[in-house]
């Protein structure tokens, strides 16, 4: 997935005919500024390769700087644009920070943070620019105070810009947790009332996600109010506490309050009830025993042992399935009565393209929603790893678009509105009269740039130079009963 467009100028030229950043050098080629770093060479002695590490450390801080001053200066184009095409004021600039995602191969909610990090640095903090633009901040530093002082008028904002001033070597030898204490002080003195009611404000933002951890493990945090944290915590810890020193339970203390807190919160041992999980693996994996990982939505590739023994509720070989024990006992919260629905999908040869389907219905009916999950697993516009909430008409349905698998994409509900925004196209290249290649979606962006998007193999495509093979993969749909009626499948 890659944006293509010609080589820019910083100074000499601009994006789609703006102007370009005014502190820009004329006449230098990033291009050229690329090759030269990529021909570098590490030198020979200790102290030039320490001071060869920190140039090119001072390096990536001003071209973060350099980033900042262009990304404002394209929303300032971008915004005249739209006012002379006699867009809303409200509207003005709307998908500028996709673009800027897309540009910086980051997610869409990351380019909306990195766009108003700039237009902070840029108008507001000019110190902290300068600090950046030198080496004596990096982008990462520079991004905690513009945070810590976000609750600040622009007025305060650049006092304590200005007290903090970090080009002046204020912050040299200065780590993460002083800078923070630092803005969150200078902030606190100009406006106590406000810091005081933004800590009020922030017991609203509470929340819960999920992400990914290693091994077949997930994150699951909690954002809650200073009060409520220690208390979950510390009633997890007295029951951890009273299992321990009964001698009975085997289990660290960890494990313990792990394993509490998913029964308290699902009311099961198990932690599955009245939901499903959808696991994709070859009909290979699932049978024979092969070695070919499964995918679970949501979460990415799993081992293949650990999806059969999911499946199958016995030992994973050493690898334990949830609730059980490395020897494949049950452990504590071992779930017995999981329900299991196999769905065949069969795969073209060679490539893993879903085998396609069309659907005379305005919207995408179950079946083909549940084959476009499968393919697409997280949302299809490059670099954003958001799930997927809306299955989206590529060629709109209005513009003679098909309801079927090549012409549906996966998005998240942000990537769907910024593609209806003016400018914007998507189109599949995926050929319905070429069956064989994987799904591809190319998304054009108002300044002409293009990304492409190709869908992810699902487990079991051959790799380059491997015989094709029609695979059969499989939905391992789980859920548990509750109350003595199952749950259908979706």
């Amino acid at each position: 997935m890659a944006g293509i467009r010609g080589t820019q100028l910083i100074g000499s030229g601009a994006p789609s005919g703006g102007a370009g950043p005014e502190a820009a050098v004329p006449g230098v080629c990033v291009r050229d500024l690329i090759g030269a770093v990529a021909s570098l060479r590490p030198g020979s002695d200790r102290a030039e390769l320490i001071d060869q590490l920190r140039a090119l450390e001072d390096l990536k801080s001003a071209a973060a700087a350099a980033q900042a001053r262009i990304a404002v200066a394209f929303d300032a184009v971008q915004r005249s644009a739209d006012a002379a095409a006699g867009v809303p004021a409200e509207e003005r600039g709307r998908g500028v920070a996709a673009q800027v995602a897309l540009a910086r191969r980051e997610s869409p909610a990351k380019g909306s943070r990195l766009l108003g990090l700039a237009k902070a640095l840029v108008t507001e903090m000019p110190r902290t620019l300068a600090a950046l633009d030198s080496g004596q901040l990096n982008e990462w530093r520079a991004t905690l105070l513009v945070k810590e002082t976000a609750c600040l008028s622009a007025e305060d904002r650049c006092a304590v810009d200005e007290e903090l001033a970090a080009d002046t070597g204020t912050f040299d030898g200065a780590g993460d947790k002083a800078i923070l204490a630092a803005a969150r002080a200078a902030a606190y003195r100009r406006d106590p009332r406000t810091v005081t009611e933004r800590a009020s404000h922030a017991a609203t933002e509470r929340h819960v996600s999920l992400r990914p951890a290693p091994d077949t493990m997930t994150y699951l945090t909690a954002l809650l109010p200073v009060a409520h944290g220690v208390a979950v915590h510390a009633a997890l810890s007295r029951h951890a506490d009273t299992l321990r020193n009964a001698g009975e339970d085997t289990r660290t203390r960890g494990q313990i309050m792990a394993d509490t807190l998913v029964e308290r919160t699902t009311g099961t041992p198990a932690g599955i009830s009245g939901v499903e999980i959808q696991l994709v693996m070859t009909d290979r994996t699932l049978f024979q025993s092969d070695a070919e990982p499964a995918r679970l939505p949501g979460y990415g590739i799993v081992p293949a042992r650990w999806a059969r023994s999911l499946l199958s509720g016995s030992s994973g070989h050493g690898t334990s399935a949830p609730g059980q024990t490395e020897d494949g006992q049950a452990g504590p919260g071992h779930n017995h009565d999981l329900k299991v629905w196999l769905r065949r999908l069969y795969t073209a040869p060679g490539t893993g393209e879903l085998v396609g389907v069309d659907s005379r219905a305005r919207l995408y009916p179950p079946g083909l929603r549940r084959f476009i999950q499968a393919r697409d697993d997280t949302c299809r516009t490059p670099y954003c790893d958001a799930p997927i909430r809306h299955i989206d008409h590529i060629i709109p349905w209005h513009h003679g678009g098909t309801t079927s698998l090549a012409n549906g994409a996966g998005l998240c509900e942000a990537c769907n509105h910024t593609k209806e925004l003016p400018g914007w196209t998507a189109q599949t290249g995926t050929a319905t009269t070429s069956p064989g290649t994987r799904h591809v979606l190319d998304i054009r962006t108002p300044t002409g740039h293009h990304y492409r998007s190709t869908a992810r193999p699902l487990p079991g495509t051959p790799l380059n130079g491997d015989p094709p093979v029609m695979a059969a993969h499989y939905f391992g749909d789980l859920f548990r009963a509750r109350h003595g009626q199952d749950v259908p499948a979706a």
